[in-house]
């Protein structure tokens, strides 16, 4: 069963989007080339987001790489990209270290800028639909339960036909930061049994199948039978099947929604210790009835060596994070759009880079 996500009608339809939706004269002259480097997941979004921005721009170009939220971090840190796509934000450590794009004495800025949901797809021959509680699921990722027909799955499927299969867990083989938002979610819902804490790499004492990125895992999945993955959003398909979770396999279970989303990042707060324009956040993720979603940040410098990168990279977040461009990304990449007082906040903070 695949869960629908934010209504497409909330922006102008993806063909006319930009050059009906923001009906933006280009003005200011800004030109140059910019790299960002960056997740997997926002590939979508930025894939819309580049578009409307070099149509509002025409004499500047920016680049997107999707090869995933450890390589955009490092690119971002060597000077090789101007600004990251992560699906976590800067640690400590990585903010104290200087960035070759960024001026000397500063230090980097995170901005939260897509919301979306990450689904546990599986496939399995006859079994449309499926829920998982904690505990199972925890298992099933950990190895300790490997069939299908076992009866704690069974236990919160009353009714359902569950196969004598064995189970193949599918992860990321890269350094993902959808994985370390759904160990992170594993970490806080069953602790006893998922030990790792959050991580970004898998850990391979515990099996499973290895795939690259988003799209490695959804192929996995949906080539195999007995498969079970985790992916965000942007990589799911509308014929693809997702399981609803319930914490204890007894209270009603819940899908991979944009209120789900929506309730996990309201309730979660700023991470204390950082600077006034950075917008890491601490996500509760027992807040509401589903615990996968993840928060993908922007990673930027708040004030560039060359200022006229910053010019362009502080412009082209401000057009991410507007309501424009979180709207515009729906249809394509199914994120949840910021909204209320935390969009006007990040808003705010992307307009002081330069």
């Amino acid at each position: 069963m695949k869960y629908p996500r934010t209504s497409a009608a909330l922006g102008c339809l993806i063909a006319l989007m930009v050059t009906a939706c923001g009906n933006k004269t280009p003005t200011d002259g800004l030109s140059g080339v910019v790299q960002g480097t960056g997740a997997s997941s926002m590939k979508s979004a930025q894939e819309v987001w580049v578009a409307q921005f070099q149509t509002a721009h025409p004499g500047v170009t920016v680049n997107y790489s999707p090869d995933g939220s450890g390589a955009g971090r490092t690119a971002f840190a060597d000077g090789a990209a101007a600004f990251a796509g992560s699906d976590r934000a800067l640690e400590d450590a990585e903010m104290a270290a200087p960035s070759r794009q960024c001026a000397a004495d500063t230090t980097p800025i995170n901005l939260p800028v897509q919301i979306s949901t990450i689904h546990i797809i599986f496939n399995i021959g006859g079994v449309g639909e499926l829920t998982l509680s904690a505990e199972v699921l925890a298992k099933i990722f950990t190895g300790q339960i490997t069939n299908w027909a076992d009866p704690q799955i069974a236990d919160v499927n009353p009714g359902i036909a569950l196969p004598d299969l064995p189970i193949t867990p599918v992860h990321r083989s890269d350094d993902s930061g959808t994985t370390e938002s759904f160990t992170g979610a594993l970490a806080q819902i069953a602790p006893a049994t998922w030990t790792e804490g959050p991580v970004n790499r898998w850990p391979t004492r515990y099996g499973g199948e290895a795939a690259q990125g988003t799209s490695g895992v959804v192929a996995a999945v949906q080539q195999g039978n007995g498969t079970i993955g985790y992916a965000d959003a942007s990589g799911v398909t509308d014929a693809m099947a997702s399981a609803r979770y319930s914490p204890d396999g007894i209270a009603t279970p819940v899908g991979p929604t944009a209120e789900a989303a929506s309730a996990v990042v309201a309730a979660s707060p700023r991470l204390e210790g950082r600077g006034i324009n950075d917008w890491t956040l601490e996500l509760d993720r027992t807040a509401s009835g589903y615990p996968f979603i993840l928060v993908s940040y922007a990673i930027a410098c708040s004030r560039y060596a060359d200022s006229h990168t910053g010019e362009i990279v502080g412009a082209y977040l401000s057009q991410v994070i507007s309501e424009e461009g979180q709207n515009g990304a729906v249809p394509q990449a199914g994120n949840v759009p910021l909204s209320g007082e935390l969009a006007a906040s990040i808003r705010e903070a992307a307009a002081t880079i330069r």
